[in-house]
C-alpha cells in the first residue's frame, strides 16, 4: 500500500474520481477511466486480462486489445503511486485500502444497517442506511458504455434501492411515516412496480389518516400488474389491504416487507414493452 503522503481514494458511486493526496488524478479518456472502474469493482482482487478484454469489449474486441490494455496501465501508472495498480498473474489489480473505496464503505454500512433492522434497532437502522446512502453523488458507471458498466451499473443501483426500501422500513418503525410520504409518492411514481415501495406507502398513507388513498394505491398496482403480467399482487400486499378495510391496529407497529419472487412475462408484454420492464419487476420486492 502506498505511504500516507500518496493515499488514494476513489469514488464509483457517482461519476468516477480517483484522488492522491487529496489531489485529483488525471485519468485520461473513456477506455482508460473503464479500465480503472473495472479494476476498482474488484479492488484488492485479480482481474485477468482476458477477463479486462471481455469487459471492455466484448464480442467485438479488437486484435490489438491486450496491447491496448497494456498502454492504458502504463499510463494510470504514471499518475498513482507505485504499488497501487500491480501485475498480478494472469492479470492486474487495483490496490486500495478498503475504506478508501466509497463502494466498499457503502456496502459495509448498508450491511451493518441490515443486521441492525433484522435486530430491531430501528435507529441504528436508519442511521447506517442514510449514512451508506449518502455516499451516492449520482447514478454509478453512467459514464460508461462497455459491457461490464450496463451489468454493473444496473447491480448497483439495484442495492442502491433495496438500502433505500430498507431505511425506509426503519423509518416507519420509527413512527416517521408522515416524514416519508412525500418520498415514497415518488418512488412509487419511478418504480410502479416495486411491490415493497407499493407495500411502505400503502402503509405510510393509512398510518396518515389517509385510508382510502392507501386502498386506492393498492388498486393501482392490482391493476397493473394484472394488465403487464396477469398476477395478482404478492400476497404480503393483499393481506395489507385487508387489515386496512378492517382499520387493524397492529398496523400501527408492522411494517410489510414482501419478499422477492419470480415473474412470468407474458410474451405480448415482451415485444410491447421489451425486456426492461421484466427487469425492473424482477428486482422490485425483498432483501438480497
Amino acid at each position: 500500500m502506498p505511504s500516507a503522503a500518496d493515499h488514494v481514494t476513489a469514488r464509483l458511486l457517482g461519476p468516477l474520481e480517483v484522488e492522491r493526496a487529496g489531489r485529483a488524478v488525471p485519468l485520461g479518456g473513456r477506455m482508460q477511466r473503464a479500465l480503472l472502474a473495472r479494476l476498482l469493482l474488484d479492488a484488492n482482487r485479480t482481474v485477468a486480462i482476458d477477463r479486462l478484454v471481455a469487459d471492455l469489449w466484448g464480442e467485438a474486441a479488437p486484435a490489438s486489445a491486450v496491447k491496448m490494455i497494456h498502454i492504458y496501465v502504463s499510463k494510470l501508472r504514471k499518475e498513482l503511486p507505485a504499488g497501487v495498480l500491480v501485475t498480478r498473474a494472469p492479470g492486474y489489480a487495483l490496490m486500495i485500502e478498503p475504506e478508501a473505496l466509497d463502494l466498499t464503505r457503502f456496502e459495509r454500512l448498508r450491511e451493518e444497517g441490515r443486521a441492525a433492522l433484522a435486530d430491531g434497532l430501528a435507529a441504528k437502522a436508519a442511521e447506517r442506511m442514510q449514512e451508506a446512502l449518502a455516499l451516492w453523488r449520482g447514478p454509478a458507471l453512467a459514464e460508461f458504455e462497455e459491457p461490464f458498466s450496463i451489468v454493473e451499473s444496473a447491480r448497483l443501483e439495484e442495492l442502491r434501492l433495496l438500502s433505500v426500501e430498507d431505511r425506509i422500513d426503519a423509518d416507519l418503525a420509527l413512527g416517521r411515516h408522515a416524514g416519508v410520504l412525500g418520498e415514497l409518492d415518488a418512488l412509487v411514481a419511478g418504480h410502479p412496480l416495486r411491490e415493497r415501495l407499493s407495500g411502505q406507502l400503502m402503509l405510510a398513507r393509512y398510518r396518515s389518516g389517509r385510508q382510502a388513498e392507501a386502498l386506492a394505491g393498492y388498486r393501482e398496482l392490482r391493476e397493473l400488474l394484472m394488465t403487464e403480467f396477469g398476477i395478482e399482487p404478492w400476497p404480503a400486499l393483499r393481506e395489507l389491504e385487508r387489515r386496512i378495510l378492517q382499520q387493524d391496529r397492529g398496523l400501527d407497529l408492522v411494517a410489510v416487507q414482501p419478499r422477492r419472487r419470480p415473474l412470468p412475462a407474458p410474451a405480448a408484454t415482451r415485444r410491447r414493452r421489451g425486456p426492461r420492464l421484466a427487469a425492473r419487476r424482477l428486482g422490485c420486492v425483498g432483501g438480497t
